[in-house]
């Protein structure tokens, strides 16, 4: 915002800063402290280059050279901008710049190097000063020229913003811009990246301030070699690019292949020091030749061979053959295979059996009878088959060829939660534990059908048991036994206890807390502000001195303040009790008595006499508004009140309250009225 010029932008400076009060100030010192406080590592420089300047007014003194330089003050974005310090992101200024009288040509541009994350918005304060004499410095008003003030938003770049200030008899253009140090990035100058091809990183960086890897580098920093493309990522690694260094228990040129046990000869590995051995060998070295059939073949006649370890072996013979190898042919008739008389006929690897009348099956050993045997028991039906034989058609409780075997209708267990099974020939019965019912026992019967629990209590069911969950107030089984809440819930240190919906609820005296008033209550500090930055022990002091100071100054015009306002209420108050009092003593007789009651705040001291007024129970007087004139006729005195019900009411200063008056009923009352023009009730 613009301020103007010589000694209209002073002026105006000076009615500024009169309006900005303590506590503004002492923000301006608090937000100085913050800025410094939360740096982080961030570099940048702004600059601002002035172009030209002109003004009405003559800047030097007649028939002497005129040198001016100008100042800039950054600050951080205020609503009403403060040409006073702190200028908390920096400050700069040109050199002394020869000038005429009225004008100025372009100068070096100011550079105000920062050392935070740029923000984007800022207040700008650029100051031209009047440097004719070198014992003259800038704390001497007289020697500034002008003054301009603005709020800017910029973002980085190396573009400068043209910009033109035209103030009351004053021109300023100029220019301004920021960019980042070297090694600086991103929108606030906040990225640092400094390419590196050390121990800590192998990178480049780009116009982003990204970290680019060198060939064969990887990771955040580009600090993880890049191993060989064959290289295992799990058993293998590298500490320069392009090589494979297995880790301990692998080997390999791709770190992929396990060490076997020391001393295994036989055997292979999965896993690091492993000897799992080959077929056909054994041992704990795998050195003992197990595959005794494969190397030896000992088995004939297509008999099979099986190992058993220790150079062991076994031959399952072929029919027909036999002996430790199956070297040997034998005759299958030679264990009488032929049941029931039944003959038997060798053949190649192989008998048949010729039955007698009456039997058939391989070995003779199926009976040859029909139906009119009546071979079928147990009620069983028998049918003929095609080739003179028969089957038997067994009832519901029976099996077998002849029906001979009696069903077992319990075996599947076709009870359910632990009932027991009853067989009952043409079905089944089940007997149910406690607390079931159905034809299997699957139903749980639902104790909580008959509401056992009492007083609003819920149930739940179980297994032939129900459980209740009582209301608050009641306990027992089925919730019907009154119960204290506060008798099992005591509160401690002089707690009171209520019962609530939810359970005992403590209500703790002042100084303790928690469920049962059981934690003493500590004072709370508000913590400081964390800084990210350590400051030095000096600057550290000078800021607490500093912080203190302005405290002290803000308490002390506060409480003068203060007093001073208790001063003048305290001698008005004086004023108007006296006044009232002299108002009071002139009325009539009638007219004080309606004015006083006995039950008001005002006590008459004598009744001939003249009034005297007491004060109110904290000492304040005890009425307070402006005084009446003693001119007033007896209608305008009766127009200062008005009737309803009985009760004059008269505005204090301690509270409103009622009065009555002599000869009247406490059934009439009367309430102040608020006067217009020149009679006005406070």
């Amino acid at each position: 915002m613009p301020i103007g010029s010589g000694l209209s932008a002073r002026c105006k400076l000076s009615s500024v800063y009169a309006q900005i009060t303590p506590r503004r100030r002492l923000y301006a010192v608090i937000s100085y402290f913050i800025y410094f406080s939360l740096q982080v590592l961030s570099s940048g420089v702004f600059e601002l280059k002035i172009h030209s300047f002109h003004t009405a007014q003559r800047i030097c003194r007649r028939h002497r050279d005129c040198h001016i330089f100008f100042r800039i003050c950054l600050k951080h974005p205020e609503d009403v901008i403060s040409a006073e310090p702190p200028c908390t992101f920096g400050t700069g200024q040109t050199n002394v710049i020869r000038a005429d009288h009225t004008s100025i040509s372009s100068s070096a541009p100011i550079r105000v190097p920062f050392h935070f994350k740029w923000p984007g918005t800022f207040s700008l304060i650029i100051e031209a000063w009047n440097a004719e004499s070198p014992t003259e410095y800038t704390d001497n008003q007289n020697n500034l020229v002008s003054r301009l003030a603005t709020r800017r938003r910029l973002a980085i770049g190396e573009d400068w913003s043209q910009d033109v200030h035209f103030g009351e008899q004053s021109e300023l253009r100029y220019s301004y811009h920021v960019f980042c140090d070297e090694y600086y990035f991103g929108d606030g100058c906040a990225d640092y990246c400094r390419p590196r091809d050390d121990t800590l990183g192998h990178y480049t960086c780009d116009e982003e301030g990204n970290r680019i890897c060198l060939e064969g580098w990887k990771g955040n920093y580009c600090s993880e070699p890049i191993c060989s493309a064959e290289c295992s990522e799990r058993h293998g690694y590298c500490e320069a690019p392009g090589g494979c260094t297995c880790r301990m228990g692998w080997q390999g040129p791709s770190c992929n292949e396990c060490v076997r046990y020391p001393g295994c000869l036989h055997g292979t590995c999965s896993q690091p020091w492993q000897c799992n051995c080959q077929e056909g060998w054994g041992g704990l070295f795998c050195d003992q030749d197990l595959n005794y059939c494969t190397n030896h073949k000992p088995c004939t006649n297509g008999a099979t061979c099986t190992n058993t370890g220790q150079g062991s072996y076994t031959c399952n013979c072929r029919p027909g053959f036999g002996g430790t190898n199956c070297e040997l042919e034998t005759n299958e008739c030679d264990s009488n295979p032929c049941k029931n008389g039944g003959s038997c006929n060798d053949l190649e690897n192989d008998y048949s059996c010729t039955c007698p009348q009456g039997f058939y099956g391989k070995n003779c050993e199926i009976i040859a009878m029909t139906c009119a045997d009546g071979p079928c028991f147990n009620g069983g039906t028998c049918v003929e088959t095609m080739t003179g034989g028969y089957t038997c058609r067994c009832p519901p409780s029976y099996t077998g060829s002849n029906c001979e075997k009696k069903l077992d209708r319990c075996s599947n267990r076709p009870c359910l939660n632990g009932g027991e099974c009853l067989d009952l020939g043409q079905s089944i019965l089940c007997r149910c534990q406690a607390g079931f019912t159905g034809a299997n026992c699957q139903v749980n019967i639902d104790d909580c059908a008959s509401s056992p629990c009492q007083n609003a209590g819920t149930c739940q069911d179980g297994v032939n048991d129900y459980t209740c969950s009582c209301t608050l107030g009641y306990t027992g089984k089925n919730c019907s036994v009154r119960s204290d809440a506060c008798g099992a819930h005591p509160c401690q240190n002089g707690g009171t206890c209520f019962t609530h919906f939810t359970g005992p609820v403590c209500q703790c005296p002042k100084g303790f807390m928690g469920p049962s008033c059981e934690f003493t209550l500590q004072p709370s500090f508000k913590p400081a502000l964390r800084q990210t930055s350590q400051p030095s022990s000096t600057t550290l002091t000078l800021s607490c001195a500093l912080a203190i100071l302005v405290l002290v100054l803000v308490a002390g015009i506060l409480y003068l303040r203060r007093r001073r306002r208790m001063q003048g209420r305290k001698q008005l108050r004086d004023t108007a009790v006296y006044n009232d009092l002299e108002t009071v003593n002139n009325l009539g007789g009638s007219e004080r008595d309606a004015f006083l009651g006995p039950n008001g705040l005002f006590k008459i001291s004598n009744s001939t006499a003249r009034l005297s007024l007491s004060l109110c129970p904290d000492g304040r007087p005890g009425y307070r508004h402006n005084p009446v004139e003693n001119s007033l006729s007896r209608g305008e005195r009766q127009d200062f009140m008005w009737r309803d019900e009985g009760k004059k009411h008269i505005s204090t200063c301690c509270s409103s309250f009622d009065m009555y008056s002599e000869g009247r009923s406490k059934s009439t009352r009367w309430k102040p009225l608020v006067l217009t023009n020149q009679y006005k009730h406070h």
